[in-house]
């Protein structure tokens, strides 16, 4: 097949972005498909444009990219018409480029525009895969105020929910909420996924910054530090650790919360070092999830966001290191069932304390709910087996 991927954040391993489908789109070349993907450079990818359209190849992929960079720290606005000049140059190639079948990736939503065009004009097949539910984030989070804005972009979900041949959700709650919109929508949950390539092997230390004493439990946040991300949750916790438990809590990512997380952090008590390494590659990532006692999985106590499939936990379990985390949906049921890691609740400090205490003193128990994770990432969550899904199906509306 010729598969035309309309995807807006594209990046590699070297950069600090999600991999999931540079993953998925090298191994379907692998299988001798022919593969374009248009994307524009996001802060947190590797991804450069040279010029306003650039092409350049990686692992067989052909890479389109268009100058319209984002930003997680822009403001709401700024980020909105970056999505749809993306959106709407891309429209071009959704009509000049040769391909069988269509995919557009959200988020954002407007990636689904090329992905409709190609569908009625071309007749295509189209796919639409929802990694965030769109508008229902905004709504919920307060970022779509507006009653018309928010009845534009409701109609908008329903119609390419109504015209897409397949939906591909990232997680159970996710097709939840699309079939609460569309119950005919023929859909696919292909959740992100474990690199279990990448983290397998963690023979290298990462570099350690000043004053790091590496005799220390470390706990490790890599990921966005962004509003829905709510990483104060982590601090508040860490605030309330009995003064006998001492512990290294190692942020990496970045985002609009930064600066004030930095700030709380400096309250800290003198038990608990806090570092915030900023944007680093995926590959020295690894390096300090190989060191890392537990991970944080922390989002909004909000419905939809209980949905959600962090890419900072299928990292977790690839390397097999357990997870504390506070949402209330799937990854809840997950860590109940499958002893991969501590369920807390987002609104009491106390209960992610107890977690931290409980695993920095019980080495042995941390193991075991690692050993969980990492069977986790080796057969629910194996990137071979869901890219293998992923294309069967691809095929199967090809057809």
């Amino acid at each position: 097949m010729k598969i035309l991927v309309f995807y807006q954040y594209f990046g590699t391993p070297k950069g600090g972005w999600s991999t999931r489908y540079y993953e998925f789109t090298r191994r379907w070349v692998q299988e001798g498909h022919e593969v374009k993907v248009v994307t524009s450079p996001y802060y947190k990818s590797d991804i450069k444009a040279d010029g306003f359209i650039s092409r350049q190849w990686v692992e067989g992929v052909e890479l389109i990219v268009i100058d319209s960079p984002d930003s997680n720290k822009a403001p709401f606005l700024k980020r909105a018409w970056n999505a749809l000049r993306f959106a709407i140059v891309s429209i071009y190639f959704a009509f000049t480029e040769s391909h069988d079948i269509v995919l557009s990736s959200s988020g954002p939503i407007t990636t689904a525009l090329p992905g409709l065009i190609s569908k009625w004009f071309r007749k295509k097949p189209f796919v639409f895969e929802v990694r965030d539910l769109w508008p229902r984030g905004g709504i919920e989070m307060g970022k779509l105020a507006n009653p018309a804005i928010r009845t534009i972009a409701l109609a908008f979900e329903r119609l390419i929910y109504r015209h897409a041949d397949l939906v591909v959700a990232c997680s159970k709650g996710m097709e939840s909420g699309v079939l609460e919109i569309d119950s005919k929508a023929n859909t696919l949950v292909i959740p992100n996924s474990s690199d279990i390539d990448l983290f397998g092997v963690q023979s290298e230390l990462p570099t350690f910054p000043d004053g790091f004493n590496p005799k220390l439990a470390v706990f490790l946040y890599a990921g966005s530090l962004g509003e829905m991300d709510d990483c104060s949750q982590i601090i508040a916790g860490m605030n309330l650790l009995q003064d006998d438990v001492h512990v290294s809590m190692v942020f990496i990512g970045d985002g609009t919360e930064r600066s004030l997380l930095e700030e709380k952090a400096k309250l800290l008590p003198s038990n608990v070092s806090c570092y915030f390494l900023g944007l680093i590659p995926k590959t020295e990532v690894v390096k300090w999830f190989g060191i890392a006692r537990a991970s944080f999985v922390t989002f909004q106590d909000l419905p939809v966001l209980h949905t959600n499939s962090p890419n900072k936990m299928f990292d977790s379990f690839a390397a097999g290191v357990p997870i504390i985390q506070s949402t209330k949906g799937w990854i809840k049921n997950l860590v109940d069932s499958e002893n991969c890691g501590i369920n807390v609740d987002p609104a009491l400090a106390q209960s992610f304390a107890n977690a931290i205490q409980l695993l920095a003193a019980d080495q042995v128990l941390a193991r075991s709910m690692g050993d969980s994770s990492k069977r986790l990432a080796e057969t629910d969550f194996n990137r071979n087996l869901l890219s293998e899904l992923y294309l069967k199906n691809l095929k199967e509306i090809n057809n």
